[in-house]
């Protein structure tokens, strides 16, 4: 039977939308029939199938699975878990494709799709951008293949914390705080710290799709209030949170300042390019110059490019890095398949302290100071965001300004930089600004608002956010 999907649901990099309203079961189902169509067309036979802490989530699993054998597919089922287990299932249980049920980040009403197809398979890598285009007219046009499949359950976390465990090189007890925000990690991370040494404060561990703590994205600093709590009353060396599906980091250094992803992959840079010199690493626009200049000191090739974790990951894939990721918090290691895993990362970080003999505020004291403007996101019509972008950049290169349109305008002057692009998934436009000086930092303000007014838009106020 054709099934059309609500337009918003289908985003850049996944499919999210609010369950009962924009998402349902029957979308679940019209989705794994489409996508276990793509796949087998391209020649796979098996898919890993997975489910974050979301009080919805198992029916949308369940919808997957029926779906998915339908098609004929061999589908196994690994349960509750962060979605980095579920790409680290694809390679250990070698599938052809992985599915996650999460809604990340997101509030507790919403839910949504991360897909992978193997790298052996045409296209192989993240589903994204025309690929959910393709499987949403698959469904549109009821073409889809039948057959017979197969379910079974596989438990892997045992599997998957000795993987964790791996990266784990330097064996030096620390005093950790962790916030799992009672997202999908918390199975995981008792597990996990059981068989480290030190001592470690778990919060917020137990798995409760509702959050009620705070909301499950640590990159905003007010949802790490508790984890700097803990991390000052216990006297920690650190302190780490991960989002809802445990595929982004944050941490908190013993002097309870937070440490964003930019700032982490400065800090990995080190390691990574003593054992790859002269290696590319990516980040994405809206990391902080300082990483960039970080990343050519230590001899290797900073790549800017588009925001968007499936584009990161294509574009290390691309060029070979060995290191990449986001601001946000998406780290991807070129020794753990590229895929982005916050508890991965963790292990990492753990192991560079423990190597390098130095705490994670001295390597924050390290790197250069620079005054940030934060993140401002707001509402501009889907069908202005791209023009009004677009304007800007006329201007600009009329204007001759030292400027990168990799992924929206990106304006380089001598107090630092000022961004502004359309956000990919949302009727949204993004700005960020930073600046070696307060007073730097007013004049990039000054000129993104001009350029914003120029096009018929204002910069909304900290008051008005």
């Amino acid at each position: 039977m054709p099934h059309k999907f609500n337009p918003v649901i289908l985003r850049e990099y996944d499919i999210r939308g609010v369950v009962g309203k924009t998402l349902t079961a029957a979308d679940a189902a019209a989705l794994a029939r489409a996508y276990g169509t793509m796949i087998q067309r391209a020649g796979g036979k098996s898919i890993a199938v997975g489910c974050d802490g979301r009080t919805h989530s198992p029916d949308f699993e369940r919808a997957l699975v029926e779906g998915l054998v339908s098609t004929g597919l061999e589908v196994k089922r690994i349960g509750r878990g962060p979605t980095p287990m579920l790409y680290f299932a694809t390679k250990h249980l070698k599938t052809d494709a992985g599915i996650m049920v999460t809604g990340s980040h997101n509030p507790p009403d919403q839910n949504g799709f991360k897909m992978l197809m193997g790298r052996d398979l045409p296209g192989g890598g993240p589903v994204y951008g025309e690929k959910i285009k393709v499987l949403a007219a698959l469904a549109e046009n009821d073409d889809f293949e039948s057959g017979k499949g197969t379910a079974s359950e596989i438990d892997i976390q045992d599997d998957y914390v000795a993987r964790l465990l791996s990266a784990h090189k330097n064996k030096q007890a620390f005093t950790i705080a962790w916030d799992c925000g009672n997202g999908a990690s918390g199975d995981i991370m008792r597990r996990l710290t059981a068989k480290l040494p030190g001592k470690h404060i778990l919060l917020f561990d137990n798995i409760d799709g509702t959050f009620p703590n705070h909301s499950p994205d640590p990159s905003e600093e007010k949802n790490l209030r508790d984890l700097k709590n803990a991390v000052g009353k216990n006297h920690c060396d650190l302190g780490i949170a991960f989002d809802g599906d445990a595929d982004r980091i944050i941490a908190v250094d013993g002097k309870q300042r937070a440490l964003m992803g930019d700032q982490l992959l400065a800090i990995y840079a080190h390691d990574v390019l003593k054992i790859h010199p002269g290696a590319a690493i990516v980040a994405d626009v809206k990391a902080s110059q300082t990483l960039f200049d970080e990343i050519a000191r230590l001899g290797g090739k900073p790549i800017m490019w588009k925001t968007g974790n499936p584009l990161i990951k294509g574009k290390m894939a691309e060029v070979g890095a060995p290191l990449a990721g986001e601001m946000s918090g998406h780290i991807c290691f070129g020794d753990n398949e590229g895929f982005d895993d916050g508890i991965y990362a963790a292990m990492k970080l753990l192991s560079l302290l423990g190597n390098s003999g130095l705490s994670l505020a001295a390597w924050r004291d390290r790197l250069p100071t620079m005054v940030s403007a934060p993140e401002i996101r707001f509402h501009v019509d889907e069908a202005r965001k791209f023009v009004a972008v677009d304007e800007i950049r006329a201007r600009l290169k009329k204007e001759g300004a030292n400027m990168n349109d990799i992924d929206g305008v990106r304006v380089s002057t001598e107090d630092g930089w000022w961004l502004v692009r359309a956000s990919n998934t949302d009727a949204l436009l993004v700005t960020r600004a930073e600046a070696r000086s307060e007073a730097g930092l007013a004049r990039l303000n000054n000129q993104l608002s001009r350029q914003l007014q120029a096009s018929g838009l204002a910069l909304p106020t900290a008051e008005s956010l």
